[in-house]
Formats: structure tokens, C-alpha cells, sequence
């Protein structure tokens, strides 16, 4: 695994992102919240909101994907309790990164 695959991923993830923003049209205080899920969770969250911007990440990266995005949307890592480690991202078969807005579940 090396860090351009990481750099790569990311940029791509971002411009999704930033595509589905002005595509929904986000205020400027409307942020993308980054959940890493199993495929059950990423289904969950395209179901229950919308936008819901999906990407199939190798577990190995998911961790550092997660964090170099989190860091180009300028989004902290303060709060990160709930975030799983490397560990529990294998054994869980954690492999999808989910953004969606969490003002706009889907009704």
C-alpha cells in the first residue's frame, strides 16, 4: 500500500463531494458528515439519507483515506470516539467510506 494510492483515493473522494455539494446546492454551513461502514451501513445510510456519497476503499487504506479527507474538508478529528482502529476496520470487514448531511435524511 503506498501513500500516492492513499493521495489518489482521496482527491477522487473529495471531488465527489465537493461535485454533490453544488449538485444539491449546500449552504455554507452545510458539511458532510464521514461515517466508515460495512456494506450493510453504507445501504443503511443511502436509505436513510440523501445525498449519501459512497466509496468501496480497501481496508488496509479506509483509516488513512478517512483522516486525509477529513483533513481536506478542513473537519476535525476531536471527536473521533466512535471511529473504528485499524484492527476492528479488518475484523469488522469495515470497507466503505459514507458521507452524507446530516440535516438532510432522506423523508
Amino acid at each position: 500500500m503506498n501513500e500516492k494510492t492513499v493521495e489518489l483515493q482521496t482527491r477522487m473522494y473529495l471531488y465527489d463531494l465537493m461535485n454533490a455539494a453544488k449538485e444539491h446546492g449546500f449552504k455554507a454551513d452545510d458539511s458532510w458528515e464521514l461515517n466508515m461502514v460495512t456494506d450493510s451501513g453504507r445501504s443503511k445510510l443511502q436509505k436513510d439519507y440523501y445525498p449519501a456519497i459512497a466509496m468501496k476503499i480497501l481496508p488496509e487504506m479506509l483509516l488513512q483515506v478517512f483522516n486525509s479527507t477529513k483533513s481536506g474538508l478542513k473537519q476535525s478529528s476531536a471527536n473521533e470516539g466512535q471511529v473504528p482502529d485499524k484492527k476492528s476496520i479488518l475484523t469488522d470487514n469495515i470497507n466503505y467510506l459514507v458521507a452524507i448531511n446530516p440535516k438532510r435524511p432522506r423523508g
